[in-house]
């Protein structure tokens, strides 16, 4: 019987940058362990565009676009001279539904699954 397993190269989420922004300024509110190591610490608590230098504005036009039209999205972009697939989400106030932010992650290009058969 043959089956395959899932691996990669450079996974985890000490090589995927995540965060949570909040408003149109998308203000930095979380990041996590590989967000500071890539961003520095001093990037959360302030706006994005402000704190995430390197990255090319289609990254920041995509985050605007989930927070205008409340609903999910994701595009290849290059920063620090790699490929990134950049996905955001919209981030809901419960109860009103109202769309107050967004959380998103970067994962390199050579961070993909590799299927190998055993």
């Amino acid at each position: 019987m043959e089956t395959t397993q899932a691996t990669s190269r450079r996974t985890g989420p000490e090589t995927r940058p995540a965060a949570l922004a909040t408003g149109p300024g998308h203000v930095v509110v979380h990041g996590n362990p590989a967000f500071r190591a890539m961003f520095g610490d001093g990037a959360v608590g302030l706006p994005a565009r402000e704190s995430m230098l390197g990255l090319p504005p289609a990254a920041f036009d995509l985050l605007d676009a989930v927070l205008r039209r409340g609903r999910p999205l994701a595009r290849w972009i290059r920063a620090d001279d790699r490929e990134w697939r950049l996905t955001a989400t919209p981030r809901r106030e419960f109860g009103t539904n109202e769309v107050y932010g967004v959380a998103f992650h970067l994962r390199a290009r050579d961070d993909l699954p590799i299927a190998s058969s055993s």
